[in-house]
């Protein structure tokens, strides 16, 4: 790997999601780093996320876009694996209600499939694998994880997803109650991107 000197890195998220590029955005604000993403790219071809896990999906459309764009992406795939559903509803967690779903139906799906079922099997975790390629080849995949439990109800306006229903027991608050900077330090998602931060210094040559 070729360390960059003299100026910021160029990282391409491959996401249109605003809510992974704010979280991704701030945590990777002292890595000296310049973001685009697919929202800038309105006519980039769609990657279809077909993988039977979050590593395929992420790496499928990491390697996609590296090559379309020329730059060095960044893409992740994350999902919420409840226990009493067997892990359910993972790597379908964005399009759980339907392909046309959003968050509100997959959260209203949820809670019917769990109506009932007391909150000491209600046990869930959030798991996130970014991958992390270049055009030239390079290839870095990280992954991050963050235990709580399903809420009887939606609560919170912050954060998107599944994040209204997720509970922290150790807070007794919901991810979309916490603030940004709190949600940051607990995700799934910034503790994968604090170990892709290493890398990404690498990069800078730090």
């Amino acid at each position: 790997m070729e360390p960059l000197r003299g100026g910021s890195l160029e990282l391409f998220l491959a996401t249109r999601n605003e809510g992974k590029i704010r979280e991704i955005g701030e945590l990777l604000k002292e890595c000296e780093t310049s973001l685009t993403s697919l929202r800038d790219y309105p006519d980039a071809p769609k990657v279809v996320e077909d993988g039977q896990s979050y590593r395929d999906n992420a790496l499928k459309k990491a390697r996609f876009l590296a090559k379309w764009t020329g730059k060095l992406t960044l893409a992740d795939d994350s999902g919420l694996e409840v226990d009493y559903l067997k892990g359910k509803p993972g790597v379908l967690s964005a399009r759980y209600a339907g392909s046309g779903a959003d968050d509100r139906g997959n959260n209203r799906k949820l809670l019917r499939e769990l109506k009932g079922v007391p909150p000491e099997k209600r046990g869930a975790v959030f798991r996130c694998v970014m991958a992390l390629v270049a055009p030239w080849g390079d290839v870095e995949v990280v992954e991050g994880e963050c235990r709580g439990q399903i809420g009887l109800e939606e609560k919170g306006e912050r954060g998107f997803g599944y994040d209204p229903l997720f509970v922290i027991p150790r807070f007794g608050k919901t991810v979309a109650e916490l603030t940004p900077a709190a949600k940051n330090r607990l995700s799934h998602r910034g503790k994968a991107l604090r170990k892709l931060k290493k890398v990404l210094k690498r990069y800078l040559g730090a």
